[in-house]
């Protein structure tokens, strides 16, 4: 508190105080400040991550480079970075862990949830106590009448708190010290200084949730809880991506090892060919053979440079430098053959309720038509007349002043109203209009997010049993390829078959190897997107892909056979899909 007025160029010590106080704050480091934001931000997503989930993960924005000062970061240290020439052989789970520590797109989503939460920070922080301290000094001179000049000086310091309140209003304290002094001689000094409080609170528009600023922080908020579920969506989805382009890679590398098979297995048939040529075999049955190789070396070529591209931009995707050599360890694959086809064993209905309940996005959808209602209730609000009470009570005197006395008679107090009569409300009627159409298109946003997972759900369970059947017609396909190519093989070495028949088996049982593979690999990438468009996946889980969510949660699901189901996988006329049952 300040006890004294000012001398000539001196300052109480209570304000000496206040300024010391002032260069402390202005001498606090950026990493202090960083480590303040850090705490706050970090507590806010802890909480509505137990608040929306029952749990909080463990978040953190920080990277090998974020303790570090921007200005030390050179050029030469990123690209000799890139440069790395690393030797890595991955399983998925691995695969996984880099993609999650050294992606850079899952690095922007960390930071978006942050900065969505640090703007709830700053929207708390207006309804705290707001502080603040200024001075402003000043030395004015003036032409006296015997050519001289008078000089004069002034000071106002000014000290103080505000706070907006949950109930719309505003409340604050000031002390307010003015000096004014003559100099030249001149003995004329004045010195005022004031204490008050004073209160705005609205009574109609913009009372309590409806006020604006309250507004303002109840949609921060919300925003925090939305960013936080659709941070976890984005988790889940990409741990999905991750391992849908990691088997994709598998399924490369399958069909690379399956065409150099098909190459060798060429240039034995034209080496056979080319023996037999001297009094067995017509030279056109060598050069179609020979034709069959090299068509053979071209396709295990052109197969082995996708796989690498691919590699490459799987890299890429984990945010790793493309100079490392990475091996794919095929593990996974074999793993994924010995499960096999798991279902995704539940009704339409049923499975379009558990994405209600539980999918990230439709409840941020279901949450934002909420949102909409109040914009329309606070628009409304802004309509009625503008109705203000105010009160205050300030304490002024001249000279000297010591404010840890009152004196109470001194004191003066007032209140008031201030009334704002609806005569023009042009720009309010405009916002409350427009916050009606906002309602409506967020209604319509809400259908539409509905109708679009239900449509998803649908044709996620469809597309399923389809792969479930295409997987197993290809497996009965490959054996009758492996049969076809091994007869061919007999009936040519006995010299009953032409070898375009034993090229066509071979062809037959390339693509079928391949195709094997692949349709295993999509029928696994359109089960994981199924149950992540339930809602179900649990992406933290170790090998998640190998587990069913579905028979966790029996008994409460309930089963159910897809639309397109044929019972032991017998094919049923089209009557039973495209015409009502009689």
């Amino acid at each position: 508190m300040i006890r004294r007025g000012f001398g000539e160029i001196k300052m109480s010590r209570q304000w000496a105080w206040v300024v010391a106080g002032l260069i402390l704050i202005s001498g606090c480091s950026t990493a202090h400040y960083r480590r303040s934001a850090d705490r706050e931000v970090y507590r806010i997503i802890q909480q509505v991550e137990n608040s929306v989930f029952g749990r909080t993960n463990k978040f953190s924005i920080d990277t090998r480079y974020s303790g570090r000062d921007p200005a030390s970061i050179a050029p030469d240290e990123i690209i000799g970075d890139r440069m790395s020439t690393n030797r890595r052989i991955l399983n998925l789970e691995q695969a996984l862990d880099l993609a999650i520590r050294n992606s850079r797109e899952y690095q922007s989503q960390r930071e978006q949830l942050y900065l969505t939460a640090l703007t709830l920070t700053g929207s708390r922080y207006q309804f705290t106590p707001q502080f603040f301290a200024r001075s402003r000094g000043s030395i004015d001179s003036s032409k006296t009448g015997d050519n001289g000049r008078t000089w004069s000086g002034s000071m106002k310091n000014t000290v103080g708190v505000s706070q907006l309140l949950k109930t719309g209003g505003n409340i604050g304290a000031s002390i307010v010290n003015d000096l004014f002094r003559y100099y030249t001689g001149d003995p004329r000094r004045s010195a005022v200084s004031t204490i008050s409080v004073n209160l705005v609170q609205p009574l109609l528009q913009g009372f309590g949730k409806n006020s604006a600023a309250v507004e303002n922080l109840t949609q921060a908020e919300r925003n925090v809880v939305y960013a936080v579920r659709s941070y976890s969506l984005y988790q889940t989805q990409f741990a999905v991506n991750i391992v849908s382009d990691y088997f994709t890679l598998l399924g490369l590398k399958d069909a690379v090892r399956n065409n150099y098979t098909n190459y060798l297995r060429r240039v034995e048939t034209s080496q056979y060919l080319a023996a037999r040529a001297v009094d067995r075999v017509r030279q056109s049955e060598v050069d179609d053979a020979r034709t069959a190789e090299l068509g053979a070396r071209i396709t295990y070529i052109n197969s082995l440079a996708s796989y690498l591209t691919s590699l490459d931009a799987f890299k890429t995707r984990l945010g790793l430098p493309l100079s490392e050599k990475w091996y794919l360890d095929d593990i996974d694959l074999r793993d994924l053959e010995s499960a096999g086809l798991m279902p995704v064993d539940v009704d339409s209905e049923a499975a379009f309720g558990l994405a209600v309940t539980n999918h990230m996005e439709i409840l941020n959808a279901i949450d934002r038509f909420e949102d909409s209602k109040r914009k329309v209730r606070i628009s409304a609000n802004a309509l009625k007349p503008k109705l203000n009470l105010l009160a205050d009570a300030s304490l002024t005197s001249e000279g000297d002043t010591d404010y840890t006395k009152f004196d109470p008679d001194k004191v003066r107090t007032g209140f008031g109203f201030e009334l704002d009569l609806p005569l023009s409300r042009r720009t309010q009627r405009n916002d409350y209009r427009a916050a009606l159409i906002s309602f409506e298109s967020q209604l319509r946003s809400l259908v539409s997010t509905l109708d679009g997972y239900k449509d998803r759900i649908d044709r996620g369970l469809r597309t399923l049993e389809q792969q479930r059947l295409n997987y197993l017609n290809r497996q009965m396909a490959l054996e009758v390829a492996r049969r076809r190519v091994e007869m061919n093989q007999l009936l040519l070495e006995a010299g009953r078959v032409q070898i375009q028949q034993v090229r066509e088996a071979q062809d037959a049982l390339i693509a079928a190897q391949n195709e094997l593979t692949t349709s295993l690999v999509r029928y696994l990438q359109t089960r994981l997107q199924l149950l992540l468009d339930l809602g179900v996946l649990k992406a933290d889980q170790a090998k998640f892909w190998l587990e069913d969510p579905i028979a966790m949660m029996r008994p409460g699901i309930r089963p159910g056979k897809s639309p397109l189901y044929m019972p032991e996988d017998k094919l049923l006329p089209p009557d039973h899909y495209l015409e009502p049952e009689q």
